[in-house]
């Protein structure tokens, strides 16, 4: 997995890179001082697989690069901050660490990382609960309540029945962290809970959301794997 540093604490980057070379399936490619050098060499690279990234820097700030980025990797924050926990979860980050950090929850923070974003195939039931950053807080959600995600730039949306969250990911990352079993992708800004399909027409079908139907269209290339995953009888 290849990783890059970005911390303006030459310490702390000595620290670090120390904790990245102990492990095994870490291959560090870069460390950075500031924010921009860093954003320029992934826009170069594009093989960047996971971010250790500070906050609080000059010019551009830990959470600007995030921002920034159109598709970005895997980030763990690494703070001397705790104030800036919460929002780091605002940007989806899959750790956050408080200085000083030692090796036993680095390592924690990279085992997450692992696990966090392989493809989910065991469980076909959605009854995994994740928690979602909503104002303030952080607000459980079972991933079979939710009805259908949808792309916007930079972020998705993840809608319930009643409730809908924006936040910042990928379709790609997002659509491996739903059960297979329980969703299905059907265009390229659309993924749906398969049980909430109500209909299917030639380019696009109703969902049921609430007590409404809600139309999502079917793309060309998607549209063979959807009929073949649902059960179909047709003469």
């Amino acid at each position: 997995m290849n990783c890059i540093i970005v911390d303006d604490d030459k310490l702390s980057c000595k620290l670090l890179e120390g904790y990245v070379n102990k492990y095994a399936s870490l291959n560090l490619i870069g460390i950075f001082n500031d924010p921009v050098s860093a954003r320029n060499e992934i826009a170069k690279q594009k093989d960047v697989d996971l971010i250790l990234l500070d906050v609080k820097m000059p010019e551009m700030d830990g959470f600007d690069l995030i921002g920034s980025l159109d598709h970005p990797p895997n980030i763990i924050i690494v703070s001397g901050g705790g104030e800036f926990a919460l929002k780091a979860f605002d940007f989806n980050v899959v750790d956050f660490l408080l200085k000083p950090i030692s090796y036993a929850r680095f390592c924690k923070a990279i085992d997450k990382v692992v696990r966090y974003f392989a493809p989910k195939e065991i469980s076909k039931s959605g009854d995994e609960e994740i928690f979602i950053k909503k104002g303030s807080s952080l607000v459980k959600l079972k991933l079979r309540e939710i009805v259908f995600v949808e792309a916007l730039e930079n972020y998705v949306t993840l809608n319930t029945n009643t409730d809908k969250f924006t936040i910042h990911f990928t379709m790609k990352a997002i659509e491996s962290q739903l059960p297979s079993g329980v969703f299905i992708r059907v265009h390229r800004s659309f993924i749906i809970n398969k049980s909430m399909i109500q209909s299917i027409k030639e380019s696009s079908l109703d969902i049921m959301v609430g007590h409404t139907l809600k139309n999502i269209p079917v793309g060309k290339s998607f549209r063979d794997s959807l009929l073949n995953d649902i059960n179909v009888m047709a003469r």
